[in-house]
């Protein structure tokens, strides 16, 4: 009986390390420090909020420079749809710029 109490409690010792190494690994304890600091917790999403607003504007003027450079090329080609669209385009701005002040 003192032996199966023994084999019993070892391996609930084991198991509970092993819990302890997964709670470690997955970082809990900071967590729940972080949602003990709400200030920290605020200026953290605050950073991560304008690190995702610079990103998604880089991106954008990346693909949207790109896109331009090669609708210019496909304008340089003279195809008949895009040659009509970039001049449906030019038409628009122009417009446009004669209804400011």
């Amino acid at each position: 009986m003192v032996e199966a109490r023994e084999k019993l409690f070892g391996a609930l010792l084991k198991k509970l390390h092993q819990l302890n190494e997964a709670l470690d690994k997955a970082s809990i304890a900071e967590y729940v420090e972080l949602f003990r600091n709400p200030k920290r917790l605020l200026y953290l999403n605050f950073l991560a909020g304008i690190s995702r607003g610079f990103g998604i504007a880089v991106g954008f003027t990346a693909v949207g420079a790109v896109f331009l450079y090669l609708l210019g090329k496909a304008a340089a080609l003279n195809l008949p749809v895009i040659g009509h669209f970039i001049a449906e385009i030019a038409r628009i701005v122009e417009s446009e710029l004669r209804r400011l002040p």
